[in-house]
């Protein structure tokens, strides 16, 4: 590769702390998204097809990154673009899309009109003081279902002249964002109204917590879209509640695997593109597929608080969501598909009457930024998926009715919330640093492409409770609700559900376990103020880093998950990241909530094994039970008798010594 389209921090001089920016001629490629137009492929060509699609977008990013590393050669060459790029761009790509139809042809109807999709265009460097998406027209068929209107607003144009230091497509890597990316949140009109909630409707809630992922677990796989295939994604994801999620999971595997949610009869899947800071930092995966390699740089954000919770239908009853439903919310290419299938949601604490669509939110002191994702609440009562993952679920109808033959299902709602201070537009994020979700490579990291994923491994007496609760009009918490935490799987990572909610459990460390078992160790072994603030679990085993993390097959960042789950004996945990990146301190984790005596600060770092000193050794904390105090006590009676076992025995070779020199002594008289 001729050129890296990632800065790094570690490649630049400490002391400089500007934003390394890459030029292109030409802002993106833009090209059909084949998959989204096959709303039909029959279950015998599913897997090949979806290899397939994975494989064109694979083509797009490396004909993208050959784009932007040629800047040089597209101003020297005005053909060179078309020639070198994009005609063999086609070319892959219509031997490709030949390959799904044959694929489908050997076992049903060969789909038409394919071959028309093979061809792509370069889509030139926008205007970054106006953007090409000015917001208002964000929600017009969107995929809101009709309760999420007025998308921006048409924000971009307040950022004028403030990005004069930009280059090509902005960013720390080249490819985004812009300062046309962002709107002041102040200036935006309220726009989100409140939701129809009639006598007849189901008006109860049911909301899970499942950590706010500081343990670290990310990969840039999509089993939902891209099964079998590692980095097909091409970006990074959190993941809460099931553990056991990489493209090579089965539904056994995500049906069998450890949960970081609070009742542990909740095992799906709850993941999303992870937010950067662009500030030079070399993360863990700088160097890997997914990560900086396709432009994906800079500090990932752990969340500050992350909140799931299922709503009920205005319309009338719910029915419980079949097990393993997949559900997709938000159109991760919306950039160059437009915004059909968008259904990303910005705003900020004290605003959220004000969201946008295709703006990312600069909030004011004290606001932190929220992203919702509001997930379709209609089932067609037959299918867990779709071809194009998208035609077997539907939103409700602006009166909030479903579809002929759709069943009412319960809506989940998740907000996400980010202690990230707004960047300085003015200097491209010197002073303070732009702030952007993961993307495929050339999407430019725009705001509307922001989306949301989502995998029914509810227990199906779980899941009766949750529908029960909903129909009733009751608001429940899966914590109170039998099948909650085990012995093993204390919540970890610091307390999702709002600043400062410690939950029930005893000891709590920056949000702590929240389930009311006693092993509260925090999950996070940051440099030996690691508690584990409970009693002696049996057999006891109080460290977790003795049964660490075990990696999957794809290209997954370092993760024990939010607690102790996906764990195996004897695996060594995979950790990953540069100095930097594992000593940064989490910057919006657990902000609000009182910390743990044991000084644990539930960082979103990975600290590697090595900078771990046992809680035995540590001074027990006021108020913790007595088993920490007992098992220093035991340390300190077990280093005294190895300093006495060496004297013992030197004693001993002194009286042999004088009791046979006695008796030679006697011989010789």
């Amino acid at each position: 590769m001729a050129v890296n389209v990632y800065a790094s921090a570690t490649e630049e001089d400490p002391a400089d702390d500007t934003v390394q920016q890459v030029g292109s001629a030409a802002g993106t490629i833009d090209c059909p998204d084949v998959g989204d137009k096959l709303t039909e492929v029959p279950d015998g060509a599913r897997a090949e097809v979806d290899k397939e699609l994975a494989a064109l977008d694979q083509q797009i990013a490396e004909a993208y990154q050959r784009l932007q590393n040629s800047a040089q050669a597209q101003q020297q060459d005005g053909g060179f673009a078309d020639n070198a790029i994009m005609n063999p761009l086609k070319e892959k790509r219509a031997a490709t899309i030949e390959r799904i139809a044959i694929a489908i042809a050997r076992v049903g109807d060969r789909p038409d009109g394919l071959d028309s999709l093979a061809a792509c265009a370069l889509r030139p460097a926008e205007n970054q003081n106006g953007g090409e998406q000015n917001g208002g027209d964000q929600n017009e068929g969107g995929q809101n279902g009709g309760d999420q209107n007025d998308g921006g607003d048409g924000q971009g144009d307040q950022q004028g002249g403030q990005d004069q230091g930009q280059q090509g497509n902005g960013g720390q890597a080249g490819n985004g964002p812009v300062a046309a990316d962002y709107a002041d949140i102040t200036s935006v009109q309220p726009n989100a109204g409140a939701g129809d909630r009639r006598q007849n409707g189901s008006t109860g809630s049911f909301s899970t917590d499942c950590g706010v992922n500081a343990g670290g677990l990310f990969n840039s796989d999509n089993v939902i879209v891209a099964p079998g295939v590692s980095n097909g994604a091409h970006h990074f994801h959190d993941y809460v509640g099931n553990q056991g999620n990489s493209a090579f999971a089965s539904d056994e595997d995500l049906a069998t695997a450890d949960t970081s949610c609070e009742n542990q009869g909740d095992r799906s899947s709850y993941f999303w593109p992870v937010i950067r800071l662009q500030n030079g930092t070399a993360e863990q995966d700088a160097n890997s597929p997914g990560g900086g390699i396709e432009g994906n740089v800079g500090e990932i954000v752990t969340p500050k608080q992350v909140t799931m919770t299922f709503e009920g239908s205005p319309r009338g009853d719910v029915t419980e969501m079949p097990r393993l439903l997949r559900i997709i919310t938000g159109d991760a290419k919306a950039f160059v598909n437009g915004t059909a299938n968008a259904n990303a949601s910005w705003s900020c604490t004290g605003f959220e009457d004000r969201q946008l669509k295709d703006k990312y939110p600069l909030c004011p002191a004290g606001s932190d930024v929220v992203r919702t994702f509001k997930f379709q609440s209609c089932w067609d009562g037959r299918n867990i998926d779709s071809a194009n993952h998208r035609t077997h679920v539907a939103f409700a109808a602006a009166d909030g009715s479903c579809g002929a033959g759709f069943k009412a299902i319960p809506q989940l709602v998740q907000r996400i919330v980010y202690d990230v201070d707004a960047p300085s537009l003015q200097d491209g994020g010197r002073t303070s640093p732009l702030f952007a979700v993961d993307a495929f490579p050339e999407q430019l990291h725009k705001p509307v492409t922001d989306h949301g994923d989502f995998i029914n491994v509810f227990d199906e007496d779980l899941m009766r409770e949750m529908v029960d609760c909903i129909n009733d009009g009751r608001e429940c918490d899966a914590a109170d609700i039998g099948g909650g935490r085990g012995d093993d799987a204390g919540q970890g990572d610091g307390g999702g559900q709002g600043e400062g909610d410690q939950g029930n459990g005893g000891g709590q460390g920056g949000g702590g376990d929240q389930g009311g078992d006693n092993d509260q160790d925090q999950g996070q072994d940051q440099s030996g103020n690691d508690q584990d603030q409970g009693q002696e679990k049996p057999g006891g085993d109080q460290d977790q880093d003795e049964n660490p993390a075990e990696p999957t097959k794809s290209a997954q960042a370092p993760g024990a998950g939010d607690d102790r789950a996906n764990q195996g004996d004897d695996k060594e945990p995979q950790v990953l990241g540069s100095l930097k990146a594992t000593q940064r301190g989490n910057p919006g984790a657990d902000k609000g909530a009182d910390k743990g005596e044991g000084g644990d600060d539930d960082s979103g770092a990975i600290v590697a094994p090595a900078q771990t000193t046992p809680a035995a050794n540590a001074p027990s904390p006021a108020g913790q039970s007595g088993s920490q105090g007992s098992q220093s006590a035991t340390g300190d009676l077990a280093e005294t008798g190895a300093q006495l076992w060496p004297a013992m025995i030197g004693g001993v070779a002194v009286l042999a010594g004088i009791v046979l020199l006695r008796r030679v002594r006697r011989g010789n008289y």
